[in-house]
């Protein structure tokens, strides 16, 4: 017990107290717990993805009247008059609030303690995606294992002690939902609850009328069955509870459903019986030992977790800094510590997160993941799609995950057609439009608030982005024919459609936002209305760009293909502020907030790549002085800013920077269980902080291969493999003395000519079956040659690089 076990664990001497900061969470994309390791009690609270409230509803507002304040928007921002064109947005162009994801409930267990608790610990295993907790008490071990089955949906949790008969407990379930206990099976040993959520849950920040409304007959119904299997003892089920006393091992199998059966069908009356769905899945677990289960969940997850592997630091100082509790590791590193084997570790729990939250089938991500059990969750715990959702992926492609990609393709599938009714009614466009928040019912119109953040129909085009990103590492011409590119065709009609012609006579957006921030007017008035923000151009540069190109490989479309080129010579070209800043805005405004924690201006530097250092370096340089002015000021506050700057610094090739806000992230934006914190806890925060740490071992944008291109002193040793590259590549990468000792980088889909960018180049030979390769040629930073697809090749390092002898 104790300091023993895996590396890639997260472990603790105490049990949680507190949900957000504390308890360790377990998932398979669809079914969420957290587990506290209690003594005495233990909870573990439940979420299942489809439990949202409200239901479908229709689309608000008349076209005509939308259109004629549309009109009336563009004239006063055209004018100048930023205000004005504000108020009105305010007024007569947003919508209903979205509904909020809701919490399932608890799973609780009861038991008299015996003693005083001796070598207790607290551990998540990300080698297994396993929870445990062990202590030995009144001169007895005791074990519980917790884990989520994505192969057989359901939890599993067993209790066992090296005494027999020495487990007897209470076992109950509640929920903050309306709720009741289910009829039991006493023969099989199942029993359960039933409950139905509300038809509306305002957002936390509403406090408009009676925030939670129930309705007779409607809402979201749901199921949670649990089934109770002993070695040894006796069991009692009734009223909603179990009984055990004296057994030697206690396994409980644990299964959720709900009444959803799609975004557009009533939940109510959607035929779909989630009791039946548990009473199901437990009897396909019957009898099933617990080893076995144990085997295939393991198997399951280890397919994707393994994937990758990394390591910063030196192995004997990594195997040191693990043998102390995570929360002490933390604690030192805020301290002022380094301890690069806790970045990996927290590198390795955001690919355990998604593994977790984000599975073939499940809803995509949210906010919290999959993990809240609060009625009024944080921002509804949705999608919001003017960064965090996106966020949430950014480490899917890169890290070997694209599996857990997609949850948002569906989601994206929905919004065409949700999304195509906005675009008819609220902007008489074709193709689709989102805004900025999205919940289970694929609202997709601008919801109440401010247009600072509520109205900005850009987010399809962020959203298509995603599409072209698993094209470009994948090279799959299937899914970029049947699944992307019809997607990005139909948002670039919309944007077709969306842009008017400027005051200069150029194309803009209008009315136009730079999500979530305000200028300041010529008279020093707060606005975040006028036209063409640098942030909507980017976004439509990027989409255009993607689906010309799109058309041209798939031979389709080209009197589109050359409208999109034609519109893109005409469109606002960036620019340059007085201050040596990317302009944010058509024209050179001063911030309301110069330390606002969005920076969506600076998209086209990451995750996008229209400002590529040594290609577009002006602009490039103009992005730097913009983060740097920002930061200045404050920015970088929050735990999913910090993520998106180290991203952007990453790409600046300014590791030292890079590097300081990943310290940053740690020492400032998580809690004890490596979770984010905005605050309060959000999700994004973990994957946009991994995506960063890729980031800043390998990129591949702009048409080449960059190898530890924002390497930080601080990790001068380092390796590692699985990593994956647009073009189609697997690359593994080793590294001594802060440079490059060697790469592999296997062509799994890639083929011709391949450029890849390294210090020190000339230090190195590429080989090709062990053989220097054919009409490679090496110079001034750059290793390039014509790659076959399905093969193998390495670099490796032959002569000393700088100051070595």
């Amino acid at each position: 017990m104790g300091s023993g076990g895996s590396a890639r664990r997260l472990w603790y001497r105490r049990p949680a107290a507190d949900w957000e900061k504390e308890s360790l969470p377990l998932g398979n994309g669809r079914l969420g717990a957290m587990v506290f390791g209690g003594i005495g009690e233990d909870r573990l609270l439940l979420n299942e993805d489809t439990l949202w409230s409200g239901e479908p509803r229709q689309l608000n507002g008349d076209a005509d009247a939308f259109a004629a304040s549309l009109a009336e928007a563009r004239r006063l921002a055209f004018e100048g008059r930023y205000r004005q064109a504000q108020d009105l947005v305010e007024r007569d162009l947003l919508g209903p609030w979205n509904e909020s994801y809701m919490p399932l409930g608890a799973l609780t267990m009861t038991w008299q303690t015996n003693g005083e608790t001796e070598d207790y610990v607290r551990e998540l295993d990300l080698d297994s995606a396993v929870a445990r907790v062990s202590y030995r008490q009144g001169g007895v071990d005791y074990v519980r294992e917790a884990f989520i089955s994505a192969p057989d949906q359901a939890l599993i949790v067993r209790l066992t002690a090296d005494r027999p008969g020495a487990l007897s407990l209470g076992i109950a379930l509640d929920s903050l939902l309306r709720h009741a206990p289910a009829p039991s099976d006493e023969a099989a040993r199942v029993w359960g609850m039933d409950g139905r959520s509300p038809i509306r849950v305002n957002p936390n920040y509403v406090d408009d009328g009676d925030p939670v409304l129930y309705a007779e007959g409607r809402g979201m119904t749901f199921a949670v069955r649990v089934a109770v299997e002993t070695r040894g003892g006796a069991v009692a089920i009734g009223d909603g509870r179990c009984d055990v006393r004296s057994a030697d091992e206690i396994v409980l199998k644990l299964a959720a459903a709900t009444s959803f059966a799609g975004y557009d069908q009533d939940p109510a009356s959607s035929g779909r019986d989630p009791g039946r769905i548990c009473a199901e899945r437990l009897a396909g677990l019957a009898g099933r030992p617990y080893e076995e289960l144990l085997a295939r969940h393991v198997a399951d997850y280890r397919a994707l977790f393994e994937r990758v592997e990394l390591r910063l630091g030196a192995p004997d100082i990594a195997a040191e800094q693990a043998a102390v509790p995570t929360d002490e590791r933390l604690r030192r590193v805020k301290e002022g510590s380094e301890d690069p084997a806790l970045t990996a570790l927290y590198f390795d729990f955001g690919r355990y997160l998604l593994i977790a939250s984000s599975r073939p089938g499940s809803q995509p991500a949210n906010l919290q993941g999959i993990w809240s059990p609060l009625l009024r969750p944080a921002w509804s715990s949705n999608w919001t799609v003017n960064i965090n959702a996106e966020m949430n992926y950014w480490l899917a492609e890169s890290c070997g995950l694209s599996e857990c990609h997609e949850p948002l393709f569906d989601l994206i599938d929905d919004l065409r057609e949700a999304g195509g009714r906005v675009a008819e009614r609220h902007y008489g466009a074709r193709g689709w439009a989102v805004n900025h928040n999205v919940d289970l019912w694929r609202n997709a119109n601008a919801v109440g608030g401010n247009a600072q953040w509520a109205y900005w129909p850009m987010a399809s085009a962020w959203l298509c982005w995603h599409l072209w990103n698993r094209y470009e590492h994948t090279l799959d011409e299937t899914f970029l024919r049947e699944r992307a590119y019809p997607a990005m065709k139909e948002a670039a009609l919309f944007y077709l459609d969306w842009l008017v012609r400027g005051p200069e006579g150029v194309w803009v957006t209008c009315p136009s936002t730079s999500p979530e921030n305000d200028f300041l007017t010529p008279d020093g008035e707060a606005a975040s209305v006028s036209y063409a923000s640098t942030m909507d151009l980017t976004l439509i540069r990027e989409l255009f760009g993607h689906v010309a190109e799109a058309s041209e490989l798939l031979g389709t479309d080209a009197a589109l293909r050359e409208e999109l080129e034609a519109r893109l010579r005409e469109l606002p070209p960036f620019r340059t502020g007085r201050h040596g800043q990317l302009q944010e805005w058509i024209h050179d405004f001063e911030e309301a907030d110069p330390g606002h924690r969005h920076v969506s201006h600076l998209y086209g530097l990451y995750p996008g790549d229209q400002f590529v250092t040594g290609r577009d370096d002006a602009l490039a340089e103009a992005c730097r002085t913009s983060l740097h002015r920002r930061l200045a000021n404050g920015g970088g506050h929050t735990g999913w800013s910090c993520a998106w700057i180290i991203n952007l610094f990453a790409r600046l090739g300014d590791g030292e920077a890079a590097h300081d806000y990943v310290s940053t992230l740690l020492r400032k934006s998580t809690y004890d269980n490596l979770w984010d914190a905005h605050p309060p806890f959000q999700i994004d925060g973990n994957f946009g902080g991994t995506a960063g740490i890729a980031e800043m071992l390998l990129q591949s944008h702009g048409g080449e291969l960059r190898l530890l291109p924002a390497l930080p002193a601080a990790w001068p040793e380092g390796s590692a493999a699985g990593l994956r590259a647009r073009g189609g590549w697997q690359v593994e990468l080793a590294w001594r003395d802060g440079t490059l000792a060697s790469a592999a980088l296997t062509s799994i889909a890639a083929e011709g000519t391949t450029r890849l960018r390294v210090a020190w180049a000339e230090a190195y030979e590429l080989l090709c079956d062990g053989r220097p390769a054919e009409g490679a040629r090496i110079g001034e930073g750059v290793v390039e040659w014509r790659a076959e697809p399905s093969r193998r090749y390495v670099l490796r390092r032959v002569s000393p690089v700088g100051g070595e002898e």
